[in-house]
Order: C-alpha cells, then sequence, then structure tokens
C-alpha cells in the first residue's frame, strides 16, 4: 500500500522531487520505493528522462484505476474524524497574496485557536486555477469571474481600482486627468498567468468604458510587490482601494483619476456544488464569510 502511495504522488506530481516533498522523504528513498514496486509487479510504471517523469501505459491504467479509491478511502477517514467533538481536517485554498492578506490573516488566528484539529493551506496564484483538476478545496476569486456551476461565498464588500503614484513620481511627472494620457507615464504593470498578457487597465466614467494598455520598466504577479514599487516611486500603479487607503491617508501615495476608477464586485470564496462539505470546511465558511452589507457600485 505504501509503495503504491509512493507512485501515486509521483504520477501525479510527474516528479520525484515534488512529490518527496509532499510525502516527507528524500527523492532518493521515493526513487528506490517505486523502483521496488515496479520490480514486483514486473512491469515499468514511469518513463525517467533527465527532465521529467511521466506513467507508461501501465503506469496510467493504476493511476486512473487505484487512485480513486485512496481519494475515497482518505474521505471515508476524515468523515469518521469528524465524529470527534471537535471538526478536524486538513482544507486547502487558491488565493491571490493580497486577497489572503485582507480577508484571511485577520481571520485566522482566532480560528485556529478555536479550532485546533483543523489546517488550512493556501496556494498563492493569481491565474484562474482549476480547483478541481489540481485538488483545492476552494478558491478566492471576484464574484464575476466565478463560473455558474460554482456556490460562491461572498468573503467582503465591492471595492474599486485606484490609480497612485508616489509624490516623489509626481514631482518629475504630470498628473493624469484621463486615462489615455497613462501612455505617456511610466505604469507598473501585471501579469496574472505566465504566458498571458499583462492587465489592460479599466476604466468607466458616465456609461463610458475604456481599456488602457500601459507600458513601463516593471511587470510583477503580485499587487503586493506593485504597491512596493510604487512606494518606491517607480511609477504608477492600479491597485484595490483597500490596498493603497491608509498610504494614501499618510501621503505616501497620491492617487488621480479617481473618478474614472470603476467598483468589482468583492472576494469570493467559491467550490463545486457536488463537493461533499465537510463540518471543517463549514465552519471555516462560516468564519471567513462577509458579515456586512454590500457595498453599491
Amino acid at each position: 500500500m505504501n509503495d503504491i502511495l509512493a507512485f501515486l504522488a509521483v504520477a501525479k506530481e510527474q516528479s520525484f522531487t515534488k512529490a518527496s516533498r509532499t510525502l516527507g522523504v528524500t527523492p532518493s528513498a521515493l526513487s528506490h520505493t517505486v523502483k521496488h514496486l515496479e520490480e514486483r509487479l514486473g512491469v515499468r510504471l514511469l518513463a525517467r528522462t533527465t527532465r521529467n517523469v511521466a506513467p507508461t501505459e501501465a503506469g496510467e491504467r493504476l493511476l486512473q484505476s487505484v487512485g480513486p479509491l485512496f481519494e475515497q478511502i482518505n474521505t471515508e477517514i476524515d468523515r469518521i474524524g469528524e465524529m470527534r467533538d471537535k471538526p478536524a481536517g486538513n482544507i486547502r485554498l487558491t488565493c491571490s497574496d493580497d486577497a489572503a492578506e485582507q480577508l484571511l490573516r485577520p481571520v485566522l488566528p482566532a480560528f485556529f485557536r478555536q479550532y485546533p484539529d483543523i489546517n488550512v493551506e493556501i496556494c498563492i496564484d493569481y491565474g484562474f486555477t482549476n480547483i478541481v483538476s489540481e485538488r483545492f478545496d476552494a478558491g478566492i476569486r471576484l464574484g464575476e469571474s466565478i463560473s455558474l456551476d460554482m456556490i460562491a461565498v461572498r468573503l467582503g464588500p465591492d471595492w474599486r481600482l485606484s490609480v497612485v503614484g508616489s509624490p516623489d513620481y509626481f514631482s518629475h511627472n504630470p498628473k493624469p486627468h484621463h486615462p489615455q494620457a497613462l501612455t505617456t507615464h511610466n505604469c507598473i504593470n501585471i501579469r496574472h498567468a505566465i504566458g498571458g498578457s499583462a492587465y489592460a487597465w479599466e476604466f468607466e466614467k458616465d456609461e463610458r468604458k475604456i481599456n488602457v494598455r500601459v507600458n513601463g520598466q516593471f511587470t510583477a504577479n503580485s499587487n503586493i510587490h506593485i504597491l512596493n514599487a510604487a512606494l518606491d516611486g517607480i511609477g504608477l500603479a492600479y491597485l484595490p482601494d483597500y490596498m493603497v487607503e491608509e498610504h494614501i491617508k499618510e501621503g505616501r501615495l497620491i492617487e488621480v483619476l479617481a473618478d474614472w476608477s470603476p467598483y468589482f464586485e468583492g472576494y469570493h470564496l467559491y467550490y463545486p456544488h457536488r463537493r461533499n462539505t465537510s463540518s471543517a470546511f463549514s465552519v471555516f465558511v462560516e468564519a471567513v464569510k462577509y458579515q456586512g452589507q454590500r457595498t453599491a457600485s
């Protein structure tokens, strides 16, 4: 059983190194375990090259036939564990780093004290991760970008984007009074997915919508690094208002084009309709869901 579990981990990750981290063993020990399983079965399960590892035809058959059975066993064990007095289990989430900072960080300390047997793992990702295929329990996204086949739970109010720059930046550059003027500025881009295009800044005023593709010397896939770049005077940034509000009040950033900045539907926790909701997941959703009123856009 342990040898099969080792094989399943390597086959899913297609890497001995990544699988070894998950299982808490060394890559060499994991390689030896899989080799021992192959010798016992008399067939090659993994095709190994210097760059990657992939299941053979026999390995793919074992992965597809046996893998779901082990997942079912884990699910049933988790359900047995839920019969204890307190909820217990593991919760895996995917979200952006600023969403984790804004929505999860304020909640988690008290949540962990109340539920010491619940573990939460977050994977920072600005792309549109498939939570089903990647085996996440849930994800966090803007409400407008969640597909209709998902259950969505609001985590926070609507918010708008703000164009901001440091006083030092504006001491050398004029303030833009129209979104199109941003094309002459050094703007800090965000690229949500590897290989994807940079985000086109969206503006709206009096029912008129404009998308502007800006240029600049710095691009990142994290709003936190973009905020730091703006504070350092590198250029103009387009960031959620909750990230820049205090910096504007303290004079570290200056906002422009506020009358052009649109509101977006707030962040939501989303998960599949067919998910068998555990007691641990249920109390987590209750702890993080938004308790206030929706902001009018």
